[in-house]
């Protein structure tokens, strides 16, 4: 029956239709469709791509070699500067990074698939078990390392790389953070984020401690007491609240929540879904959820967002993939109120908004759509106890360009900092070049921390 008469329900297709809809968004290359990929490249001797790259790969070194017949050594191009190239393959907005910056991409033309090409050899390498990095000898120090999210693991795998023993704390039940629970299903088909962990952790020299909460079950300061250093990739764990009436009516959700149920639940069938579901938000949360909302059997999903296409954090591409699946997306519409009938959400009101001298207002009309279910969308928060005395700014942890924050010896990377991007890959940076600073750290016994005014 639906949840309170709304509507909600799971089970509304064929099995088969789940399994479709779900499978891998664009599966992998095969050995032809690689070599006349790579064949596009001009490997060009000063490549704009490697630049816009956040972890610096070679790009043109790795498809030249894909192009060879050589995708065991690409994939070690690819793995000696992101430890976690695989998932970033599949998740990066190559539209608007490396593929953007290629010099194929003009109006004529289109760039090299070069994400794609990326999947390719680090699925290769993966699947054949093929291990590139060796741990140095054991250099008798300990690094603790919270979070198991992209920043920690690779983190974790640089500092196990130079023979440190690592400890990774993470309060969920399972390791890959962002990976695991925050990507649409069909982007990371097949258990990928855990057989990537898996992949990693065959270097060695890491432990990961699951249930595990800092300001819970340890502070900083017992870390610091015990291990030689510290590295956060706590991740953004708050949501943003709305802040409008009727926002704790059965059937308003967070995206978030729903999309990391959506990534554990073994029956997708069993998971409620409304008929007519309304996203609020213009980032990669809100399409993943409304996509996959849609692939549930949703009959209409709308995105509402409060500004314009252009000022839309999700890529065009993002954008067009969601149309492309049947989700209508309307600009310029923020949340008034949450309509509910017998305590669950009927309709959303909104009002209709403007840019007037460089300042989003709004216009006075007002609009309603009918829904039975409302997904948040609109950002999140860091939230973290246990952090002592450790500087903040504008609300996340303070970090200097090597990622060292305020105290000695601790460290911090991705979303939770002051630097986060909000990028799978710009947490992998942070998390590797960390493990470098903290190497070095350890090696010349100490540096001094970042100056904090």
């Amino acid at each position: 029956m639906d949840r309170l008469g709304s509507g909600i329900a799971g089970g509304r297709l064929a099995p088969a239709d789940y399994e479709t809809n779900f499978s891998d968004l664009h599966p992998r290359f095969d050995r032809h469709e690689a070599l006349v990929a790579s064949d596009r490249c001009y490997y060009c001797h000063d490549a704009p791509c490697v630049t816009a790259c956040p972890t610096a790969i070679d790009i043109p070194l790795f498809i030249r070699q894909i192009s060879t017949g050589n995708p065991l050594g690409s994939a070690r191009t690819i793995f000696s500067q992101n430890s976690l190239g695989g998932m970033c393959a599949r998740v990066c907005p190559t539209e608007t990074l490396c593929e953007e910056a290629c010099v194929r991409n003009t109006a004529e033309n289109r760039p090299v698939d070069i994400g794609r090409l990326q999947r390719y050899a680090t699925d290769i390498a993966m699947e054949t078990g093929r291990q590139f990095f060796a741990r140095a000898a054991d250099t008798g120090k300990t690094i603790a390392v919270v979070g198991a999210g992209p920043a920690g693991l690779a983190c974790a795998h640089r500092a196990a790389l130079h023979g440190h023993a690592v400890v990774i704390f993470d309060a969920r039940e399972k390791a890959g953070g962002l990976n695991e629970y925050g990507i649409a299903t069909y982007k990371a088909a097949d258990d990928f984020a855990q057989r990537e962990v898996d992949y990693l952790l065959a270097i060695g020299g890491i432990e990961i401690r699951t249930g595990q909460a800092l300001g819970r079950d340890f502070s900083l300061s017992d870390l610091t007491a015990k291990y030689d250093a510290v590295f956060l990739g706590l991740g953004l764990a708050g949501v943003n609240a709305l802040g409008v009436e009727g926002e704790d009516l059965a059937g308003v959700d967070d995206a978030v929540d729903f999309i990391a149920t959506l990534r554990q639940v073994d029956d997708k069938a069993t998971l409620p879904i409304g008929r007519r579901v309304v996203v609020l938000g213009g980032g990669m949360t809100a399409i993943d959820a409304a996509i996959q909302a849609k692939l549930l059997g949703a009959e209409e999903v709308t995105i509402c967002y409060r500004r314009g296409k252009e000022q839309m954090n999700a890529s065009v591409y993002e954008q067009d993939l969601a149309a492309s699946k049947g989700v209508s997306i309307r600009h310029w519409l923020a949340p008034k109120r949450i309509l509910g009938r017998d305590d669950a959400v009927a309709g959303i009101e909104l009002d209709y908004t403007a840019l007037r001298d460089g300042h989003l207002t709004q216009t006075g009309e007002t609009g309603v759509i009918a829904c039975d279910q409302v997904m948040k969308a609109i950002g999140q928060s860091f939230k973290a106890s246990g952090l002592g005395s450790l500087a903040m700014e504008r609300g996340r942890i303070l970090v200097d360009e090597h990622c060292r924050t305020s105290l000695e010896g601790v460290y911090a990377g991705g979303d939770c900092t002051n630097r986060g991007e909000d990028l799978t890959v710009q947490a992998v940076a942070h998390g590797r070049d960390a493990a470098e600073a903290i190497h070095h750290h350890l090696a010349s016994a100490g540096q001094p921390a970042v100056a904090v005014a």
